[in-house]
């Protein structure tokens, strides 16, 4: 009778130690070795590894996705729209100084300006792209740097408590790679903003610069320097929570504490920092975490990341509002269509469709408890108002009954004496 082969229905590690290969079987490995228990927190600290360098790629990326010369064929597009449109602004600006040259100086000093500012912006249009790549270069080594020279950052930090942390056990593993996933998540929303709005900002760049063409009106270029500088900076949020990092050292479970609240400071810095669709994306990511999840301590991360906003209204007696991306959007258009010199109509301050709805989802409740304690108030005075029963009075004998007399009217005065009619 051939032998029978008892392990040709075991498959994987179950099979090695059936047959033999050498392999202790787990919790009796040799050489002081904890078995399957160290292997897994092995490959739980490598996964750790890989997500921090993922975590600081994904925050200083060395490339983006902006044109990176002023040849490329998507710039080129607009440069060539911004260079035409700063000339026409220009020729706009010499027929009506032309056709007002009897006021002398004034036009004169208008017509230089306009000249000087519609070579500078032309110069500038070209040097955009350059300019930008080269200072996403620099935010991401300064980014790089901070985080390779400083041992006190927080991710150098995790990396180190990972290996001799105070609770640098399984369990406390599994939780700071947990709390590395979510951040994972928001970091890759960080960056997806924050490559979408460069990209934007720098195609829109022509277009903004053009209006310098009309003599040197800077409240368009500022605003679009603010805007473009907050997304290059982003990143570094991060460093904000460095000084806690010294006073929690050694802890897995308060790294991951101190690494969601810097998730939420930069979710906060998605929402107000970039008006077009930063709240947009920061109020998508707050309805996908409460949707699959009931944790409230998740649930009052990311509120505070993404919180409620409704339209801008003239109310005092309301709490204060925050503008909506559409208002938003609305106030840099109109800083750019002023720089144009175009007058745009102001929006108005009452409530949209949208926000007027959630306005009153949120007061129905206090609304209710006004209805309710009216009601009950006006039940009160009815109750105190009502006459009781009447009590009967005193039963009279017999005997005559006393009359009494009701005042007498007054006697009638004389009659008035009407004038003879005319």
């Amino acid at each position: 009778m051939p032998d029978t082969n008892y392990c040709e229905k075991l498959k994987g590690p179950a099979r090695a130690y059936c047959e033999g290969e050498g392999i202790d079987p787990p919790g009796t490995g040799s050489g002081g070795g904890g078995g399957i228990t160290d292997g897994a927190s092995d490959h739980v600290k490598d996964l750790a590894a890989a997500l921090i360098r993922t975590l600081e790629g994904l925050l200083a990326p060395k490339k983006a996705w902006a044109p990176e010369t002023s040849d490329n064929w998507v710039y080129q597009q607009f440069l060539w729209l911004g260079q035409h449109l700063a000339i026409a602004i220009l020729i706009c600006v010499i027929v009506v100084c032309a056709l007002n040259a009897w006021q002398g100086a004034p036009r004169l000093k208008q017509l230089g300006a306009s000249t000087g500012w519609t070579l500078a912006a032309v110069a500038g249009m070209a040097s955009v792209p350059g300019v930008v790549m080269l200072l996403n270069q620099a935010v991401s080594s300064a980014f790089t740097t901070a985080f390779d020279s400083d041992q006190s950052t927080l991710l150098k930090a995790i990396s180190k408590d990972l290996e001799k942390g105070a609770d640098a056990n399984p369990v406390g593993i599994l939780v700071i790679v947990s709390a590395l996933v979510v951040a994972l998540a928001f970091a890759a929303l960080v960056f997806m903003t924050r490559q979408l709005g460069i990209l934007a900002f720098v195609l829109m760049a022509p277009l903004v610069l053009a209006s310098l063409a009309r003599g040197g009106d800077t409240s368009a270029v500022r605003a679009w320097a603010i805007r473009l500088l907050g997304l290059m900076f982003a990143p570094f949020a991060l460093l904000l929570v460095s000084p806690f990092v010294e006073m929690v050292k050694g802890s897995l479970v308060m790294d991951a504490v101190l690494l969601v609240a810097a998730d939420a400071l930069m979710l906060r810095m998605i929402f107000h920092g970039i008006p077009y669709f930063g709240p947009k994306i920061a109020g998508a990511a707050r309805s996908f975490v409460e949707s699959r999840t009931t944790n409230p301590l998740a649930r009052a991360v990311v509120r505070a990341g993404s919180p409620d906003f409704y339209e801008q209204e003239n109310n005092p007696r309301m709490p204060r509002t925050v503008d909506t991306p559409g208002r938003a959007a609305h106030q840099d258009r109109g800083v750019l269509y002023a720089a144009y010199g175009i007058k745009q109509k102001q929006r108005s301050a009452r409530l949209t469709t949208e926000s007027a709805i959630e306005k009153t989802q949120r007061e129905a409740p206090r609304n209710q408890q006004l209805i309710e304690a009216r009601r009950a108030a006006r039940a009160a005075a009815a109750q105190t108002t009502t006459p009781g029963p009447r009590t009967p009075g005193p039963t009279r004998g017999p005997g005559p009954a006393v009359r009494t007399q009701a005042p007498a009217a007054p006697a009638p005065g004389p009659a008035p004496v009407r004038p003879p009619n005319p």
